[in-house]
């Protein structure tokens, strides 16, 4: 019987050891071994490949005369003023102020503007698509002009082993896989960090690309800046299929209500 007891002891020990996760699986940006390590304060240079705008997008265009600029004395801000709170409001609290305000690219690869019509702008970056409307207002104003194009901010998915997964909005033109990690909560202790999953739209389709994020070389690679649309999938690690703890106080803790388990059973059948 003794012998029973402990070879249960023992099984229950090493399933809860082996069911730790241990600190190298959950620590961002390592120098990983066999690799050139990227020392603290070395300058790493990046190309950011500027943004095609394709289906479902959402831009901001804003157009100001030259009347406009002297009645707000070149204050290209001026009207906006209103509208700025508004969004900072809308973003706190969640939601999504261009879905509203702003031109949404369609099916065919078009947005339609008050007085000018339909636009195309498709696969086109931010700067290109503010000239070919800039060329269209001009049809219509014979002044000089002040057009701006941006993005209505970043939208991306977090799925998976977030703390806080769900579809999110962003009101900046330019953010890293860290801060949108930051903006879900950051992820759980057992997601697997060295294998995340990124799913990205461009006009010829879908890519799926793997990101090892406990790699420090991560701000050297293509994906280190998210695009809009972007959905990122955190798969579990086996150690949430085994049901032990994540921590050395939560295994032990399962170690002790193993035994007690353990003991209350042989206990009773003893009796």
């Amino acid at each position: 019987m003794q012998k029973y007891i402990l070879f249960i002891f023992f099984g229950v020990f090493l399933s809860t050891f082996y069911g730790c996760v241990p600190n190298k699986k959950i620590i961002y940006l390592q120098n990983k071994e066999g690799l050139e390590n990227l020392t603290d304060g070395k300058v790493i240079t990046y190309e950011i490949p500027d943004y095609r705008l394709q289906y479902n997008d959402i831009i901001d265009v804003n157009i100001k005369t030259v009347e406009d600029l002297l009645r707000d004395g070149f204050n290209v801000l001026g009207e906006q003023t209103t509208q700025n709170s508004m969004v900072g409001q809308v973003a706190q609290s969640g939601g999504d102020i261009y879905y509203m305000n702003g031109y949404n690219v369609d099916k065919e690869g078009f947005v339609r503007l008050p007085m000018i019509g339909k636009v195309s702008v498709i696969d086109k970056t931010i700067e290109e698509a503010r000239l070919v409307i800039e060329e269209k207002v001009k049809a219509f104003v014979k002044t000089e002009l002040y057009v701006k194009v941006k993005l209505g901010g970043i939208r991306y998915s977090a799925l998976g082993e977030f703390r806080k997964p769900g579809k999110f909005v962003v009101l900046q033109d330019r953010m890293t896989i860290f801060e949108a990690i930051a903006h879900a909560g950051d992820l759980t202790t057992v997601a697997k960090r060295d294998n995340l999953i990124l799913i990205r739209q461009n006009p010829e389709g879908t890519e799926i690309h793997t990101i090892d994020l406990t790699d420090r070389k991560i701000v050297q690679s293509p994906y280190y800046f998210i695009q809009p649309n972007d959905q990122l999938y955190a798969e579990p690690m086996k150690v949430r299929e085994i049901g032990s703890g994540e921590n050395a106080a939560q295994s032990l803790a399962l170690i002790v209500s193993s035994i007690s388990a353990v003991a209350l059973i042989l206990n009773i059948a003893i009796r």
